[in-house]
C-alpha cells in the first residue's frame, strides 16, 4: 500500500547558516542557526483564510528578521509553548524568552550543561537531563521556573519524554520510566546497538526505538497489544502525525501507519536531513541551509487515492479524522467505501467479512438481497422515491466534494453490479458460506426492522381504536369513509421491509439446514410473506417448518389436515418421524381457544390413541358437554371411557347429568347382556360381568343420577343387588337390606350395607342418625313383620311408574307382585322360638303358600347371622333394643361374644365417669383451700399509708383491698371508682 499522503515542498532556501533547531509561532518559522542566531520568515503571500494564521502555507518563506548573537551556543532544540506565549530552547543552558517580543524571561542556570529536556505545555512542567542528575521545574506566574525535585539517574540521559506522571528515560542503551514525585526507576528493555529514541504519542503513551523496530508501551512501560512498526532502517529520528509515523532515515524520509500492521505508507527521498520534527499542521525537515515541509494531503484526496487502489481500511480510518463540521460528508464516504469494500470482499468468497461491511453501510436490505437471485422475494407496493432521491443527491454531494477517483469508485460499483448479473456468479452466490453470511446479516438487521414494523402496527391499532371510539360517542355524526380512514394510517414501508427480511431470512435458514432457527423464528413475532413461504417450503419437504408456518398465522386447519397427511404416510421416509401425538401436542393450546376446531380434529386420534386424546380433553378443561355430546355423535365406544376417567379424576368434577348418563350407558350395556343370557336361559344372578362391576361400582360411588328412573328400566326378577343400591338412594333402606339378606342370599353385603350407611352418618351429623343395624336385625329376627312393613313402603315407589286405566286394579296387583319379589321366601317365627312381639298375632297366622306356622318358623329365622351381627358390630348397636328382639329362648351362651364386649365398655364408661367425678370434687377442694388462703392474707395499716386512687393517707377511714393483697384504697374511693366505670359501661351500651 503506497499512496501520497504528504506533499514535499521548500520552504526555506539559501539559508546563511546550518539549521540546527526549528519552531512556529503565529504562521512564522523560528530558525536557530549554527552561527547562533535566531532567524525568522514570514509566508511570502498573505493568507486567504483568517483561521490560518497559525499553520504553515504551501510557498516559500522570506526572511523578515535576523537577531545575531541569540545565543551563546548553537541551539539543540527549540520550542513554542503557544498557550503561553513562550519560546524555550537549549544550547549553554535553558532559556525562556517571551513571544513576539522575544524579551528574555529567564534562563535557568542549573541547568547549564544539560543534553536534553522535555517539556509537559499542559501542567507546565519542564524536566531537564544534565549529566547524571534529572531537574524538575514547574512554570510559576508564567515568569519564573521553580525547582520541583532533583534526582540522580546511572548515566547521563539521552532522551526523555513526559508520559502522564512518569518521565520516561534513555539511559545509555536502556529505557527507564522514573517516578516525577518519589524518582523511583524501573527498566523497561535495553534499546539494541542503536541509541535510544523516545517518542510520546497523543495518548500518553510512548514509541520506544531498539534498532529498526519502534515498540508501543504504555505511561507505565507495559507493552501494548498493538503490535509494533518495522522500519526499512533504524531511524535518526520519529516524529508523530496521526494516523502516521514518519521516520527520518540516513537517505529518505519513510512514512508508515500507526494502525497495525503498520504498512508502509509514503516514501519521501530526502538525504542528509539533519532535523525533523512536526510543527503544528506539517511536519518539516532541514537539510543543511534548506527547510522542507511535509504538508499532508487533504484526507478527502488519500480517501480518494486508498480506494481506488482496494486499501478500504486505511480510507476508513482516514475518514475517522474528518472534521466534525463535515459529518455528512464522512457517513457518505463510509457508506461508499463500506460498499465498495464489501462487493470487493463478496466477490471474492470472504461473504461474513463482506456482510459486516454492508452492515456498517446501512445500506438497504433489498439491495444486499438483489446478490442473491435465487431467493423468492414478496413484491413492494410502496416505492421507496423518496430514499432513491436522497441517495442520489449525497452521492453528488460526495462527487463534488471529493476528487475525480470517486468516479471511478462509483464506476467500480457499476462494473461488480454488471459482473453479479451473470449466472456463473449467481451460483457462486448461492453456495453455502454466502447463504450463511446473509443468515448473520439478516439477523443483526432484523431487530431495528422489525420494530420499527411493530411500532407502525401500534398506531394503527391505537388509531383505529380511537377512531372507534369517537365513532361510538357520536353515534349521529356521518362516519368517515374507508379511504379516508385509511389515509391516516402511518406508512407500511417499515412493514413491508419486514416483510422482505423475514421471508428471506427464513429462505435463507431452510437452504442452510437450520430448522431450529428457523422455527424460532416463526413463534416468534413474524412477518414472513404466507404465500412464498409456502410454496418454498412444500417444494423442499420441509413439513416441520410448514407447520409452524400454519400455526403462526392461525392456519389451524390447513395445518391439522397437513399432519394428518404425513401421519397417515407412514411408509415415506419423510413423514416417519411424524407421530399422531404430533397431532396431540398441537391441539393442546387450541383446546381453550377453539374446542370445536379440536374435536373435529381429533377423530384422527381418537381412534389410535383413544386414552391420550380424552386425556387432554380431560387436563385443557374441555367442555365436558360439548365432548361428551360430540363423542356420543362420532364416536359412541368411546364415550364411556370419557367419562370413566373423568369420573377417576375427581368424583365432584362430573356434573350429574354426565353421571347419569355413564349410568345409563353401563345399564344398558347390562340390560343388553342380561337379555341375551336370559334367551339362553344361562342367567345367574351371582354372575358379575365386567360392564356389571362397573356399574355397581359407580352406583356406589356417585350420587348425581336419577335413581327412580333408573329403578324402572331394572328388570323384575334380575339385577336385585342394582336394586339394592337404588333403593338405599332414596332412602328405602328397609326394601335394600331385604333384598341383600332374602334375594341375594349375602348377609355380608348386607352388613357392609349398613357399614357404609353408619359411616356416612358419622361424616355428617346433620343427617338423620337411625340405627341400621336394628333394622338388619329385625329383618334377621322378625321376617314376617319386615314384610308387612315392607308391603306398606312399596306403595311409594310402585307409584314411580305412571298409573294404567285401572289404576285400582293394577296397584293392588303390582303391590303384590312387588311383595312376592322381595319376599319370596318369607318367613315367621315358630313357636318355639317366638319372643315379646307374639302381641301382634304374627303367630298364629298362615302363610300366603298354605304352610304352618312351624315351617315357616324353622325356615325363615336367621338366628345365627343375627348373633354375627351382634357379636361384630355391638359397640354400633343399642344393646337394650337389640335384648327385646332377640327370642325368648336364646341361650345367654350365645349372647357371650355381644354381652361381654357391651358390658366390658359400659363398666368401663361407669369407671371413668366415676374418676372424672372425684377429680372434679378434688379440684373443687383445692380452688377452695386456694380461695381460703387469699382470704387469710393479713394488710398491715399504718400512719404511712397511702390510698392508689387519692393518694392521700388512710387514717382512720374505712379501707378496700384489692385482690393482690398489696393495693389499699379508701372505700369511699373504691366505691366511686366503681360507680364511674359501671357508668361508662352504661354509656357504651347505649351507644351499641
Amino acid at each position: 500500500m503506497v499512496h501520497t499522503a504528504y506533499d514535499t515542498t521548500e520552504l526555506v532556501k539559501g539559508c546563511q547558516a546550518r539549521i540546527d533547531a526549528v519552531a512556529s509561532h503565529s504562521g512564522k518559522l523560528f530558525l536557530g542557526c549554527s552561527d547562533c542566531s535566531l532567524r525568522i520568515y514570514a509566508p511570502s503571500s498573505l493568507p486567504t483564510d483568517p483561521s490560518s494564521d497559525h499553520e504553515i502555507r504551501r510557498g516559500s518563506y522570506s526572511l523578515e528578521r535576523s537577531v545575531n548573537s541569540f545565543w551563546r551556543r548553537a541551539p539543540t532544540a527549540m520550542e513554542v509553548s503557544h498557550t503561553r506565549d513562550l519560546l524555550l530552547s537549549l544550547s549553554e543552558w535553558v532559556a525562556v524568552h517571551r513571544l513576539p517580543s522575544l524579551e528574555s524571561l529567564v534562563a535557568i542556570g542549573k541547568t547549564k550543561g544539560a543534553n536534553v529536556y522535555s517539556w509537559d505545555d499542559r501542567r507546565g512542567f519542564l524536566s531537564v537531563g544534565r549529566q547524571k542528575r534529572v531537574i524538575i521545574y514547574r512554570l510559576d506566574g508564567g515568569r519564573e521556573f521553580v525547582e520541583v525535585k532533583e534526582f540522580s539517574v546511572p548515566d547521563t540521559v539521552r532522551s526523555m519524554a513526559w508520559c502522564g506522571e512518569n518521565i520516561c528515560l534513555g539511559i545509555r542503551r536502556e529505557y527507564m520510566i522514573m517516578n516525577s514525585i518519589t524518582g523511583a526507576l524501573s527498566d523497561i528493555f535495553p534499546s539494541g546497538r542503536s541509541p535510544p529514541l523516545v517518542v510520546p504519542l497523543p495518548t500518553a503513551e510512548l514509541l520506544l526505538g531498539k534498532d529498526n523496530i519502534g515498540v508501543f508501551v504504555d505511561q507505565n512501560g507495559k507493552l501494548r497489544q498493538e503490535g509494533r512498526i518495522c522500519w526499512s532502517d533504524t531511524p535518526t529520528t520519529v516524529v508523530i502525525h496521526r494516523p502516521y509515523a514518519v521516520a527520518r532515515m540516513p537517505r529518505h524520509i519513510e512514512i508508515r501507519s500507526l494502525r497495525a500492521p503498520n504498512p508502509l505508507i509514503q516514501t519521501v527521498v530526502l538525504r542528509d536531513v539533519n532535523l525533523l520534527l512536526q510543527i503544528n499542521n506539517c511536519i518539516v525537515a532541514a537539510q543543511g541551509n534548506s527547510l522542507h515541509g511535509l504538508m499532508p494531503v487533504p484526507i478527502g484526496a488519500q480517501i480518494v487515492q486508498l480506494t481506488a487502489s482496494g486499501e478500504f481500511e486505511e480510507a476508513l480510518v482516514l475518514c475517522k479524522l474528518l472534521p466534525p463540521e463535515d459529518s455528512s460528508l464522512r457517513a457518505s464516504k463510509e457508506s461508499s467505501i463500506h460498499m465498495r469494500y464489501g462487493h470487493y470482499l463478496f466477490d471474492n468468497g470472504n461473504y461474513e467479512e463482506a456482510m459486516e461491511q454492508f452492515l456498517a453501510s446501512q445500506v438497504d436490505i433489498t439491495y444486499i438481497l438483489s446478490l442473491y437471485p435465487s431467493l423468492v422475494l414478496p413484491k413492494l407496493a410502496h416505492t421507496t422515491v423518496h430514499d432513491k432521491a436522497e441517495s442520489t443527491e449525497s452521492s453528488s454531494q460526495l462527487s463534488r466534494q471529493s476528487s475525480e477517483a470517486s468516479d471511478e469508485m462509483e464506476a467500480g460499483l457499476a462494473t461488480q453490479a454488471q459482473l453479479g448479473e451473470l449466472d456463473e456468479k449467481e451460483t457462486k452466490k448461492m453456495n453455502h458460506n454466502a447463504l450463511m453470511a446473509l443468515v448473520k446479516y439478516l439477523q443483526k438487521r432484523r431487530s431495528g426492522i422489525v420494530e420499527r414494523a411493530t411500532v407502525e402496527v401500534t398506531d394503527e391499532v391505537v388509531s383505529g381504536a380511537v377512531h372507534d371510539g369517537l365513532s361510538l360517542s357520536e353515534p349521529y355524526r356521518s362516519k368517515p369513509s374507508a379511504k379516508r380512514r385509511v389515509q391516516t394510517h402511518v406508512s407500511s414501508v417499515a412493514r413491508e421491509t419486514a416483510t422482505v427480511l423475514d421471508t428471506a431470512l427464513l429462505q435463507g435458514l431452510v437452504l442452510t439446514n437450520q430448522v431450529k432457527g428457523a422455527l424460532d423464528l416463526l413463534k416468534g413475532m413474524n412477518y414472513c410473506d404466507l404465500k412464498i413461504c409456502e410454496k418454498f417450503l412444500k417444494e423442499r419437504n420441509q413439513y416441520t417448518v410448514l407447520l409452524e408456518l400454519y400455526k403462526c398465522n392461525g392456519m389451524h386447519h390447513e395445518a391439522l389436515k397437513l399432519l394428518n397427511q404425513l401421519v397417515e404416510e407412514t411408509n415415506n421416509e419423510l413423514t416417519k418421524k411424524f407421530k399422531p401425538s404430533m397431532i396431540l401436542d398441537y391441539l393442546k393450546p387450541l383446546c381453550r381457544s377453539d374446542p370445536m376446531l379440536v374435536l373435529e380434529s381429533s377423530l384422527y386420534v381418537l381412534e389410535r390413541c383413544p386414552t391420550e386424546t380424552i386425556e387432554l380433553f380431560l387436563s385443557e378443561n374441555v367442555p365436558a358437554d360439548l365432548v361428551n355430546s360430540y363423542l356420543k355423535q362420532y364416536a359412541p365406544n368411546l364415550q364411556s371411557t370419557y367419562l370413566e376417567l373423568m369420573l377417576s379424576m375427581s368424583e365432584t368434577g362430573i356434573n350429574p347429568n354426565l353421571q347419569n348418563e355413564l349410568v345409563q350407558l353401563y345399564l344398558l350395556e347390562v340390560l343388553d347382556w342380561y337379555n341375551g343370557l336370559k334367551e339362553e336361559q344361562k342367567w345367574d344372578e351371582k354372575e358379575l360381568s365386567p360392564t356389571r362391576k362397573k356399574l355397581i361400582s359407580t352406583l356406589e360411588v356417585i350420587s348425581g343420577y336419577n335413581a327412580e328412573n333408573l329403578l324402572k328400566r331394572l328388570p323384575n326378577d334380575a339385577l336385585f343387588e342394582e336394586r339394592a343400591i337404588l333403593l338405599g338412594k332414596i332412602n328405602q333402606h328397609h326394601l335394600a337390606l331385604s333384598l341383600y339378606v332374602h334375594k341375594l342370599k349375602s348377609p355380608e353385603k348386607a352388613v357392609g350395607y349398613c357399614d357404609r350407611l353408619y359411616d356416612e352418618c358419622l361424616n355428617q351429623p346433620a343427617k338423620p342418625n337411625s340405627n341400621i343395624y336394628l333394622t338388619l336385625l329385625q329383618i334377621y329376627l322378625n321376617p314376617r313383620k319386615t314384610a308387612r312393613e315392607a308391603q306398606r313402603k312399596v306403595a311409594p315407589v310402585s307409584q314411580m311408574a305412571p298409573k294404567p286405566a285401572n289404576s285400582k286394579l293394577r296397584g293392588s296387583r303390582l303391590s303384590k307382585k312387588v311383595v312376592e319379589i322381595e319376599f319370596a321366601e318369607e318367613a315367621r317365627f315358630s313357636a318355639s322360638g317366638t319372643d315379646s312381639g307374639r302381641s301382634d298375632g304374627d303367630m298364629d297366622e298362615l302363610s300366603e303358600d298354605g304352610q304352618s306356622q312351624d315351617q315357616e318358623g324353622s325356615k325363615g329365622i336367621m338366628l345365627n347371622e343375627a348373633l354375627d351381627l351382634l357379636s361384630k358390630r355391638w359397640d354400633r348397636i343399642n344393646g337394650a333394643q337389640a335384648l327385646k328382639l332377640l327370642p325368648r329362648d336364646t341361650k345367654l351362651q350365645n349372647l357371650l361374644s355381644f354381652l361381654e364386649p357391651l358390658l366390658k365398655n359400659s363398666s368401663e364408661h361407669h369407671r371413668n365417669y366415676l374418676v372424672i367425678k372425684n377429680l372434679n370434687s378434688s379440684e373443687n377442694l383445692q380452688v377452695k383451700e386456694e380461695l381460703y388462703k387469699h382470704r387469710k392474707a393479713v394488710v398491715k395499716i399504718d400512719a404511712d399509708s397511702m390510698c392508689s386512687l387519692c393518694h392521700k393517707r388512710m387514717g382512720n377511714s374505712a379501707f378496700a383491698i384489692y385482690p393482690n393483697g398489696k393495693t389499699l384504697v379508701h372505700f369511699v374511693c373504691y366505691r366511686d371508682s366503681q360507680r364511674i366505670k359501671s357508668g361508662r359501661s352504661g354509656s357504651q351500651s347505649r351507644r351499641l
